[in-house]
């Protein structure tokens, strides 16, 4: 038995006519993702990074040479709003882990490109998270662990804007 469980037990003792079952699997992702986020601030603090700079810096890793993104691009890939994107941009920037570029398709736009020591920064933090939860999966077998991603995928796909 777990905490959940307890909880269940609970809810189903005071409120027998409300049907608490959608806390079996929604309470265990919640304490999961508490879980995983201390796991996550952890790895990345080694690194001096907060989790929303891994995230920006992440995504451009991610886009490959040049590391490039529009603040547009970023903010639905971070799910962050306009303000909070500019607000990081700046910050990453003071620190010499991104820097702003005119857009040469858009005279009005910006790229952010990733520099050298933010793709070295992000780099270590993802070594290091990889490993961590690599760890945290252990207790798994393959064939679980695509069945946790496929039913996990189905879950999340109503609340993203970009489908598939």
């Amino acid at each position: 038995m777990d905490e959940v469980d307890r909880i269940l037990q609970a809810w189903a003792r005071e409120t027998p006519d409300l049907d608490v079952s959608p806390l079996s699997v929604l309470s265990r992702v919640s304490r999961l993702s508490r879980h995983l986020d201390f796991e996550r601030r952890d790895a990345f603090s080694i690194h001096q990074l907060d989790t929303w700079e891994f995230d920006v810096l992440a995504a451009l890793r991610r886009e490959g040479p040049p590391y490039e993104l529009s603040p547009g691009q970023l903010i639905q890939q971070t799910l962050s709003t306009s303000g909070t994107m500019t607000n990081r941009i700046d910050r990453l920037t003071e620190r010499g882990l991104v820097e702003r570029l005119p857009d040469p398709k858009d005279r009005r736009g910006v790229r952010v490109r990733l520099l050298t020591p933010g793709r070295e920064i992000v780099e270590a933090a993802l070594a290091d998270l990889v490993e961590r939860e690599q760890h945290i999966l252990a207790g798994l077998n393959a064939v679980e662990r695509e069945q946790i991603a496929v039913l996990l995928k189905r879950l999340v796909q109503p609340f993203e804007t970009t489908g598939a």
